[in-house]
């Protein structure tokens, strides 16, 4: 016989506890002439156990309302466990979700522990963020002082006071460096700044100041950016009096390349669409856990073009401002060559052999690019194991390989390849 388990056994024992007086009766003679037949199979009709003890007087009576008792106790706790069982059913169904839906608040919250609220990167790079307004004077065209300034924006590197910002924040209309730089913090104290370094090919510049209780930030990771990640531009738009504005948006795209001049073109950029305004140069582009992983440097003026912007990311900025707060200046190797970008409409108007690169307008006389055997008319296109798309990249091998180096310079002259063993020599 199987044995009965769960919820099944616990009816089948409250049956035979309901039906045990009845047999007990039905032993003592009460309900002898109650029986009813089933084929070979003799058994007891619960109804006719209750009819007959109707008929009974005395005994069957008393018994009746014992057994009457018993029904309605039974009755009772069947109904009894049976709201407990489906209760303990509901609950552990609920407690089920409820831990179902907590672990995956808690996954949630573990995949975005580190993440912040746009409100709260703002309280906590606010005051990190400086103002930095460039002062000076050029002549005009009788020789005369012609006042200028100019307002950017830089972020706190440490606490002893130095800060990361544009090399063209610092510098008033053509080109020339500023004669008093002027720092003022989240607070409205204002500081004299002193030039630690600059580098004008990476538009990359710090600063120093003499103040105490300062507020550093914290560098993230540009390299560990995906395309449509949220970030926060924070900055000193137009020049607005009170707190930096702050704008947001996504990266749009990494590793661009703008030519910001003649003689400057930036690589590595991300591009995003948040709001980028003239007085946001030098500010920090931050990620959702309010890390700088940017430099905010630059955007594409004019009426039909809206959200792009650029940041210089992070981790090729890290080089360049160790570099400047060790020495400052950036020491390059040297080629002696005058480069022009190619792009492909260049390429395509001259009938060249490829479309990038960089063509050698000139090359200086008893340079190493001319001990090389480099002439001009020459396009570049590798410079060691650095693949050259424009003077950009050029500025990112000659900061790479110094004076002494000696490389493979990769080019074309005319259709045909050709390779050249270049000592690189110093820019100093």
């Amino acid at each position: 016989m199987r044995k009965r388990k769960g919820p099944g056994r616990l009816y089948y024992l409250l049956l035979s506890f309901l039906t045990a007086p009845f047999d007990k009766l039905r032993v003592n003679g009460y309900l002898r002439h109650c029986e009813c037949r089933v084929g070979d199979r003799s058994d007891l009709s619960i109804t006719h156990k209750f009819s007959h003890i109707f008929q009974r007087s005395g005994t069957g009576r008393d018994c009746f309302a014992s057994l009457a008792m018993t029904i309605l106790l039974v009755l009772a706790s069947v109904i009894a466990v049976t709201s407990i069982a489906c209760g303990e059913d509901n609950d552990a169904s609920s407690s089920g979700n409820a831990n179902s839906t907590s672990s995956s608040q808690t996954s949630s919250n573990n995949n975005n522990n580190d993440s912040l609220s746009i409100p709260d990167i703002v309280e906590k790079l606010r005051p990190s963020v400086v103002q930095v307004q460039t002062e000076g004077a050029t002549a005009d065209i009788f020789g005369q002082p012609v006042p200028q300034s100019g307002v950017g924006t830089g972020f706190i590197l440490d606490e002893e006071g130095r800060i990361i910002t544009n090399d063209h924040v610092l510098r008033l209309n053509g080109g020339r460096m500023g004669q008093r730089i002027t720092v003022t913090l989240f607070d409205n104290q204002t500081f004299t700044a002193n030039v630690i370094g600059t580098d004008q090919l990476t538009d990359l510049a710090v600063i120093k100041i003499e103040a105490g209780d300062l507020a550093p930030v914290a560098l993230g990771s540009s390299s560990e950016l995906r395309v449509g990640e949220t970030v926060v531009a924070i900055g000193h738009a137009l020049a607005l009096e009170g707190s930096p504005t702050v704008s947001t948006g996504v990266v749009s795209a990494k590793d661009r390349s703008l030519q910001e001049s003649e003689r400057v073109t930036l690589t590595g950029l991300l591009q995003t669409d948040t709001a980028i305004n003239p007085g946001n140069s030098g500010g920090p582009l931050v990620n959702v856990r309010g890390e700088v992983i940017g430099i905010n440097t630059a955007r594409i003026p004019g009426a039909t073009v809206e959200g792009i912007g650029f940041a210089i990311a992070i981790d090729n900025a890290k080089p360049i401002v160790d570099e400047l707060l060790a020495g400052g200046r950036i020491e390059r190797g040297f080629l002696g060559v005058t480069p022009v970008n190619i792009t492909p409409g260049v390429a395509a108007a001259n009938n060249l052999a490829v479309s990038s690169g960089i063509g050698l307008t000139t090359v200086s006389a008893n340079s190493p690019a001319a001990r090389a055997g480099l002439q001009p008319g020459d396009i570049i296109i590798k410079i060691g194991d650095l693949e050259i798309g424009n003077s950009g990249d050029l500025v990112q091998a000659l900061t790479q390989y110094r004076s002494g180096d000696q490389i493979d310079v990769e080019y074309y002259r005319g259709q045909e390849k050709r390779t050249a063993s270049v000592i690189i020599g110093s820019a100093g």
